[in-house]
C-alpha cells in the first residue's frame, strides 16, 4: 500500500510539472491572432490615438469578414496611455497578460519608444504606426509604418524650397519634444541647399508652450512669409489664434502632427487653419484613398486623419507579413517575431499611406510623402 502510494504520489507531482510547463510554454499561444494598440485615446492628443484605434479596428474588422488570415480570425484590443510614458508600459502590460502575440503601437514617439524596451526583452514584434522618432526603432524587433522625423525634416526643406513656396522662412519648434526637434534640426540643415533663407528661429518648451507672441513677432518682423512648424495641432491651433490676433497671415506649413486641427482642439476656430499646408503620406480626397475614407466615414462618422490611414495599413501589413512568412499563433511570441522580422526586411508593401512601401533593416520605412492643404475647411491635395 505504500509503494502504491508512493507511485501515486510520484505520478501526481509528474503531471502538475508537465502542466506547469506547459503553461509556461504556451503563454502568448493562441487560436487566435491577438492584435493589441497602444495610444491616447483622451488627453489633449485623442486625435491621434482615436485615429490609430478606429484604423486597426476598421482593418481588423474587414479581414475577419473576409476569412481572416489564413483562416484564423484576429481578435483586438486598445489601451489608452494618454500620451504618457509610464501609462503606455502599464497598456503594454495589460495587453501581455491579455494575451496578445503582435504590438501596434505605441501611437507617439515618446511612448513608443518607453514601450520599445518593454518588447526588446519580451522579444515581441511590434509594428508602431505613427511614431516618427528614428530612436522608436531602435531595437531590432521594432518597426514603423509612418516616415521618419528626418525625412519630414528634409521633405519639408526640399518641398517648399522645390515648389518657392517663399524667399524668407520662419522656424518654430518645441526644443524639449523628441518628435518637433528631430524634424527641426534636419530641416536647418537642408535649408542651406535651398532658395530660401531662414530669417527667424525660434523654440518653445513644454513649460512655455501657451505664449507664442514673442516668437511670432520676431518672425513678422523679420519679413517671414512662411512659417514651419513642426509640431502638434495643440500648440499649432494656438500659434495661428495668436498670429491671427496680431493681423500676421504668412503661409503656415506643418507636418503630419498638425493632421488632426480641424476637429479636434476645443475653443479652436478651424477657419483660422484656411491655406495651412502639411506634409504627410495620406490624403483622404485622393483617388486611391475613396474606398478607405468613405469605409471610415460610414463607420466612424469623420473623415480619416494620416493616423487613421497609418494604424489600417499596419494591419494589413502584418496580414502580409503573417501570410508570406507562414506564422501562426501557436508559434509563441518569439518565434512570430523572428519569423515577421526576417519577413519585413524582404516585403514591398502598397497601401493607403504609400506605394511600394520597404522596410530598411534597422526599421524605418522607405516612402515619400505628399503635401495637403486645408481649403474650405478640408484636407485636399496640394497642387
Amino acid at each position: 500500500m505504500k509503494n502504491m502510494k508512493k507511485v501515486l504520489g510520484a505520478a501526481l507531482v509528474a503531471a502538475m510539472s508537465v502542466t506547469m510547463l506547459t503553461g509556461c510554454g504556451s503563454k502568448g499561444v493562441s487560436d487566435t491572432w491577438k492584435f493589441g494598440g497602444i495610444g491616447p485615446a483622451t488627453g489633449d492628443y485623442a486625435a491621434y490615438g482615436i485615429g490609430v484605434r478606429n484604423g486597426i479596428e476598421l482593418a481588423v474588422n474587414e479581414i475577419n469578414e473576409n476569412g481572416g488570415i489564413n483562416g484564423v480570425q484576429i481578435e483586438y484590443k486598445f489601451e489608452d496611455d494618454q500620451t504618457d510614458n509610464e501609462k503606455s508600459i502599464n497598456g503594454y502590460n495589460a495587453l501581455k497578460d491579455w494575451g496578445m502575440n503582435v504590438l501596434i503601437g505605441s501611437t507617439t514617439s515618446g511612448c513608443s519608444i518607453a514601450v520599445s524596451d518593454e518588447t526588446a526583452k519580451d522579444h515581441m514584434f511590434q509594428l508602431t504606426p505613427s511614431a516618427s522618432s528614428i530612436d522608436a526603432v531602435k531595437n531590432d524587433n521594432v518597426f514603423q509604418v509612418c516616415f521618419t522625423d528626418p525625412s519630414q525634416g528634409t521633405g519639408s526643406a526640399q518641398y517648399i524650397g522645390d515648389n518657392r513656396l517663399a524667399d524668407k522662412v520662419a522656424v518654430l519648434h518645441n526644443s524639449s519634444d523628441v518628435y518637433s526637434t528631430g524634424i527641426y534640426e534636419t530641416f536647418i540643415a537642408e535649408a542651406v541647399n535651398q532658395p530660401f533663407e531662414i530669417v527667424a528661429d525660434e523654440a518653445f518648451t513644454d513649460d512655455s508652450k501657451t505664449d507664442f507672441n514673442v516668437q511670432l513677432a520676431k518672425a513678422k518682423e523679420a519679413g517671414a512669409e512662411l512659417v514651419f512648424l513642426p509640431m502638434y495641432y495643440t500648440e499649432a491651433a494656438l500659434i495661428l489664434t495668436q498670429a491671427n490676433s496680431m493681423e500676421y497671415a504668412p503661409i503656415f506649413f506643418g507636418v503630419d502632427g498638425m493632421d488632426g486641427i480641424l476637429s479636434n482642439v476645443d475653443g479652436f476656430d478651424p477657419v483660422l487653419a484656411e491655406g495651412v499646408i502639411l506634409l504627410t503620406p495620406f490624403v483622404a480626397d485622393a483617388p486611391e484613398s475613396k474606398d478607405f475614407t468613405a469605409a471610415y466615414e460610414e463607420a466612424y462618422g469623420i473623415t480619416p486623419n494620416q493616423f487613421a490611414a497609418d494604424a489600417y495599413d499596419a494591419v494589413y501589413i502584418l496580414k502580409q507579413l503573417i501570410e508570406e512568412s507562414g506564422a501562426t499563433p501557436q508559434d509563441g511570441i518569439p518565434t512570430i517575431c523572428d519569423k515577421l522580422t526576417a519577413q519585413i526586411k524582404k516585403t514591398s508593401f502598397t497601401g493607403m499611406t504609400g506605394e511600394n512601401m520597404t522596410w530598411s533593416p534597422t526599421g524605418e520605412v522607405n516612402k515619400y510623402p505628399r503635401a495637403m492643404q486645408i481649403v474650405n475647411g478640408a484636407y485636399t491635395l496640394f497642387k
